[in-house]
């Protein structure tokens, strides 16, 4: 029905003129005394034969209406489904939307070489960076004091810092390396939590791992990087007490924490791009990217992430990972 008062308002001047000239003859009849039948008769003669050709052109203005939406959605790719023009107007907006689609497609290439080159820039600085930690590292354990165990501890920030760059760098690309299997979930969380042994010794924090003998479908490399930068959070605002890590199910991941928790109206927002809430606002080198990344990279590997909190009392991170095996 909307379609079809879109046709009738393009219509619209044909439609009154038609009614116009009908008024005319009438009008010049009645001055010169014709019978009015006449005009009936014709009038109605050119009704039906309008109706005809309006329902045929109707039928044709709906076809190509549905065209042009099947169309909307595959325009990215070519113009060589658009319908041929019917006059020199149509014809006019489609050399206008052939300017249009080449000047974006040239915009697309150009922003998508961009992006190759910095993310490989980015790769290569990322590899070179590597090669001053690992050598920092080294003369740093050939002293064993309070300093350098200060020193190790920024050093390894360091690193979390970098593996974030490339890690949002390469969610931020066309494709990514992920690589769907069938893996065990205590030895990820095994991994995480071995990686983050220095920082729960430094805030002398426990980890209490329960039953997490289960094998999910997941990426190992992507889902420890989540896990790690929910650790990173908990031992970040855990001042005392116990971070545990068990199952719920076959398929549900729970890591909780005994910290400072989460604002009521801060939970919602969390995991917004650059949203730091309260806890952000006390802790000045908040980035709000960690918790960002992390519900980026569990929603293209088809998981979800939960959280409840309350202050002072600890929070509560659920990840969700679908069908177990």
């Amino acid at each position: 029905m909307k379609t079809l008062m879109v046709y009738l308002k393009s219509k619209g001047k044909l439609l009154i003129m038609l009614f116009i000239f009908v008024l005319i003859f009438t009008a010049i009849f009645s001055l010169y005394n014709l019978p009015l039948e006449a005009v009936s008769y014709a009038s109605l003669l050119c009704f039906v034969v309008m109706l005809i050709f309006g329902v045929c052109d109707y039928i044709a203005f709906l076809k190509k209406h549905q065209s042009l939406c099947e169309l909307r959605s595959n325009i990215a790719v070519s113009l060589d489904r658009l319908p041929a023009a019917m006059n020199q107007i149509e014809q006019d907006y489609m050399d206008l939307i052939q300017a249009l689609f080449e000047d974006k497609k040239q915009y697309t290439d150009k922003s998508d070489r961009e992006k190759a080159e910095m993310l490989d820039y980015y790769t290569l600085w990322v590899h070179q960076i590597k090669t001053p930690i690992a050598a920092m590292r080294l003369i740093i354990q050939s002293e064993e004091n309070q300093q350098s165990h200060e020193l190790q501890y920024q050093l390894f920030k360091i690193e979390q810092y970098v593996e974030m760059v490339m890690a949002y760098l390469r969610l931020g690309s066309s494709s990514t390396d992920f690589l769907l299997k069938e893996y065990d979930m205590e030895d990820m969380v095994k991994q995480s939590v071995r990686k983050y042994a220095p920082m729960f010794i430094r805030k002398k924090i426990s980890v209490k791992l329960g039953n997490l003998k289960h094998k999910v479908l997941t990426d190992e490399k992507w889902l420890c990087f989540a896990i790690e930068q929910i650790l990173s959070n908990a031992v970040k605002y855990t001042n005392e007490g116990h971070i545990s890590i068990y199952s719920e199910n076959e398929t549900t991941l729970v890591i909780k924490d005994t910290g400072i928790g989460i604002a009521p109206e801060d939970l919602p927002r969390i995991c917004e791009k650059g949203y730091t809430g309260y806890n952000g606002r006390i802790d000045k080198r908040a980035s709000g990217i960690g918790l960002y990344l992390t519900k980026q990279i569990l929603t293209k590997l088809g998981h979800r992430i939960s959280f409840e909190s309350e202050i002072g009392k600890g929070t509560t991170v659920r990840i969700e990972m679908g069908t177990g095996f």
